[in-house]
Order: C-alpha cells, then sequence, then structure tokens
C-alpha cells in the first residue's frame, strides 16, 4: 500500500470523472482530499437532476425504512456519497478505501502547504452541454448554507 495523500482541487471539474479516479487512488492505497467540493459540475438539465436525487433521496426500503439509504443534501457529503457508490463498500477493501476519502467545502486551513493536482480530461471547460454545479443541486435539494 502506498499512503501518499493526494489533494485534488474539484474547482469546475466533473463530478463524475473526479470520482472515478478518486476512488480508484483510494483503492490503490492512497489518500484522497477533495476540496471546493461544492463547484465540481455535473451535466444534465436540472428539473431531470433534482427529480433523479430527489427520488434516490426519499428510496425507502418497504421491510424496513429505518435502515434505507442516506443521500445527504450537503454538497461535501453528496460528492462523497457518490464516490461511495464506486467502491466497492460490502467487502473491507472497499470500507478501508472509503475512510482514507475526504471531502471539504471550500479550501481548509490544514491543506493550505499541499499541492493540488487536478484530473486529466475532466475540466468543465471542454463540455458542450449544459451543466450545474453541485452546490446549486443540493440547495434545490434543500441544503441549506450554516
Amino acid at each position: 500500500m502506498v499512503n501518499e495523500m493526494k489533494v485534488i482541487n474539484g474547482e469546475n471539474q466533473i463530478l463524475g470523472r473526479v470520482a472515478s479516479r478518486a476512488a480508484k487512488m483510494a483503492l490503490e492505497g492512497e489518500e484522497v482530499r477533495i476540496v471546493n467540493a461544492e463547484n465540481m459540475v455535473m451535466t444534465g438539465k436540472m428539473p431531470y437532476l433534482i427529480d433523479k436525487y430527489w427520488t434516490r433521496r426519499h428510496r425507502k426500503d418497504k421491510a424496513d425504512p429505518e435502515h434505507s439509504q442516506h443521500w445527504p443534501r450537503r454538497p461535501d457529503m453528496f460528492v462523497k456519497r457518490i464516490i461511495r457508490g464506486m467502491l466497492p463498500d460490502d467487502r473491507a477493501r472497499g470500507r478501508n478505501a472509503y475512510k482514507r476519502i475526504k471531502t471539504y467545502i471550500g479550501f481548509p486551513e490544514t491543506l493550505r502547504n499541499e499541492e493540488l493536482m487536478s484530473v486529466p480530461g475532466a475540466d468543465a471547460s471542454k463540455l458542450h452541454s449544459k451543466y450545474h454545479t453541485v452546490k446549486e443541486l443540493c440547495s434545490r435539494l434543500g441544503h441549506r448554507k450554516e
């Protein structure tokens, strides 16, 4: 295992591409920190995105509604939940990889001296379709800024 820390700047990066790369790095044993998670982008029209994630938030297990899956509204936890979907979280390897991933709103002071990296091919300026930030989506799903 490698155990080195990578800090990814999520500013204007495509969420799915960054999430898949972060999941892969965590499975390889690296500590992954994603800063500016609220400024990552998702493609699609806003009504479709709201409907998709609102449905996921309110889906309940018929046999045991208290133990249904949880979809957070907070942007950093929302990004982390998407990364969890790309990990084999039913195995110890995936659970350990999930613990090595941290997401942040903004840029914390503790990571100021770390070198930032961006995922190749994940820049949103290459997109030719509509896109929205995670912050916009989460606010439409009911997140209230503290």
